[in-house]
């Protein structure tokens, strides 16, 4: 989107950023990998080195955070406009082994929409070296992931890439509101 800081993006009067840490209300912590920026109280803010390294990066500088005791981490992207809270508990009810993730109507996998269990997401990451530039597909070879197929439109999936998934993700949350006190 051309350098624009999408988290930041606002759709139906929220940032995306603020939609995707209100589907992990009881995370703790709640950790966002990027550049420094506004966040709610309580939320870390981690930074992958060197910036812009890649996702699997920015997942180990995110990691860094989280303190002993966690035995479950969502990995989310922050461009998520649908995501909820039941969502992400059913990603992590379909953790068997090392991860859940949902799949999109081809059946992909939908890397940065998933939950992993802590401990194998940390040998995955040692095992692939330096992380730079690293794919998010090869964080996920040879680990054993239940896929879900998402149901509901829109999908907990759907990101927004461009200007028009902005416009299309923010027409659909205004036509699909349930009013105050329904």
């Amino acid at each position: 989107m051309g350098g624009v800081d999408k988290p930041a993006l606002r759709v139906a009067g929220q940032s995306l950023l603020d939609r995707v840490l209100g589907a992990v209300p009881d995370a703790a912590p709640r950790i966002v990998v990027g550049p420094p920026r506004r966040v709610p109280a309580g939320v870390l803010i981690a930074q992958e080195h060197p910036p812009g390294a890649g996702p699997a990066a920015a997942i180990a500088a995110g990691l860094r955070l989280v303190p002993p005791g966690v035995s479950h981490v969502a990995v989310l992207a922050a461009d998520l406009p649908f995501l909820t809270a039941a969502a992400v508990a059913a990603l992590r009810a379909a953790v068997t082994a090392d991860a859940a993730v949902f799949t999109d109507r081809d059946g992909r996998r939908q890397f940065l929409c998933a939950v992993w269990r802590l401990e194998p997401l940390r040998r995955r990451l040692a095992a692939l070296g330096p992380l730079t530039g690293v794919s998010l597909r090869q964080v996920y070879t040879d680990a054993t992931v239940a896929e879900l197929a998402a149901s509901g439109d829109p999908p907990p999936w759907y990101d927004c890439d461009t200007g028009a998934d902005i416009i299309r993700a923010g027409a659909w949350l205004r036509d699909h509101q349930t009013p105050t006190g329904t």
